[in-house]
């Protein structure tokens, strides 16, 4: 990535602040804290929005291990060949140096309810009268037969943007003539972007014009899944008998790998691949369970302020929560944020709360140029985030729609990070 004049600036003032941390805690003067947990389209968005609307008034740090951070959105797209990496990695330097967020590169490990800490791996605890936490997803233990984290090198999820990313679109172009990509398709709810079916798309665009005679199976757990007639109708246009997937009817449901031997089981049938994109089941970030704030899989919430349905002292936003009908997308994450940075300040300053309001739009790519999109509007209830309308593109779209759709989801990218970082 280049770094311009203000990416170096902020980058050093982000630095600067993290070894400052002790202090900006001693010299708040009594101002209220709020600690936000987690750099992504959630959390970088809350710890903005608290700091700028109350203009000084809440001392706000931000909690997140990466220096760097890249979108899960549109990272299928850098697996397409349709964007660079250096266009989805974002600095947190803005963040601190125009917008005063104390961001603390460090990773989070444990939350002290009772005192109102939260435990840095690095040694110390940071105080908060406010925490928001936004800490996307890890992986359910034992999903997927074969496979845990120590085997992502061999066969990656690139579920968390950055190296993974990297690492599956290194082997996709390694893969040999007629090669073998195989994907293990996550049960719902998953993170969507990354969606599976893009990825696919992007996996087919590229194989289409670099290794025509490969060939990619989808093991799918699931009956059907978002947006599917338009993907079918897009994989028969643009890659006829490239993709096949394998629904729960025929074994898809009953998947085991071999890293070591680069295969997978499906219900019985070994196949051997070149390249295996596993994508297990999901749950809540490590730190909400860490805190004793999940039910299952998942964090309940208000969907009203976001507020923990466990401790009303934390709000929790994004992938992690079990807040009802909106998907867990960046989209979501973002909408979510605005609605806990409001109540946060409300709670903390006196400030005016308005009606909790949602929307969330994905776009995916399928080919150049054949974007197509699904959303809703959503408000809160006492029960949950409920919808209260949505649209999908339709099947048979002519070609000036499904661009139109595409460079409506270029100009999303830009606005959703400017909106995240400043």
């Amino acid at each position: 990535m280049k770094l311009n004049r203000r990416a170096f600036v902020g980058t050093g003032m982000a630095a600067a602040s993290t070894l400052a941390a002790p202090n900006v805690h001693a010299a708040s003067h009594g101002k209220p804290k709020v600690v936000v947990v987690g750099g992504g389209a959630g959390g970088a968005t809350a710890a903005r929005y608290v700091a700028k609307d109350s203009a000084g008034e809440i001392d706000v740090t931000l909690i997140e291990p990466s220096r760097s951070y890249y979108t899960c959105f549109f990272s299928n797209l850098y697996i397409g060949g349709f964007r660079d990496l250096a266009s989805i990695e974002h600095s947190y330097g803005t963040l601190a140096s125009e917008y005063g967020i104390n961001v603390v590169h460090d990773w989070a490990v444990g939350v002290d309810r009772d005192a109102k800490t939260v435990s840095l791996a690095g040694g110390g605890a940071v105080p908060y009268d406010r925490l928001i936490l936004s800490p996307g997803i890890d992986f359910v233990d034992g999903a997927v037969p074969g496979w845990d984290v120590t085997a992502q090198n061999a066969m990656p999820h690139a579920y968390k943007g950055g190296s993974q990313t990297e690492l599956l679109k290194a082997q996709i172009a390694a893969m040999p003539e007629g090669g073998t990509y195989v994907m293990v398709a996550p049960p719902n709810p998953y993170r969507c972007p990354p969606g599976p079916y893009e990825r696919i798309s992007m996996v087919a665009h590229v194989l289409k014009a670099t290794n025509p005679t490969a060939k990619i199976i989808i093991a799918d757990p699931k009956e059907k899944f978002s947006k599917q007639a338009l993907f079918e109708e897009g994989w028969q246009k643009h890659y006829g008998g490239m993709i096949e997937r394998i629904g729960p009817d025929f074994g898809g449901g009953n998947v085991s790998v071999d890293p070591a031997a680069m295969t997978v089981d499906i219900d019985g049938e070994v196949v051997q691949a070149d390249v295996v994109n596993v994508i297990p089941a999901q749950k809540a970030g490590l730190i909400c369970d860490a805190a004793g704030l999940t039910e299952g899989n998942w964090a309940p919430v208000s969907g009203h302020t976001m507020q923990s349905r466990m401790d009303e002292n934390i709000h929790i936003l994004g992938d992690a929560t079990n807040q009802g009908d909106m998907p867990k997308s960046g989209y979501s994450a973002n909408s979510q944020a605005k609605v806990a940075a409001m109540a946060v300040r409300g709670a903390l300053t006196g400030s005016r709360v308005f009606p909790a309001k949602f929307s969330n739009t994905c776009w995916s790519l399928i080919d150049t140029e054949d974007g197509v999109k699904v959303g809703a509007t959503y408000e809160a209830t006492d029960e949950k985030i409920a919808k209260v309308d949505g649209f999908v593109s339709q099947t048979g779209e002519d070609a000036a729609l499904r661009k139109a759709t595409y460079e409506e989801s270029i100009g999303w990218y830009e606005g959703i990070t400017s909106d995240m970082f400043g």
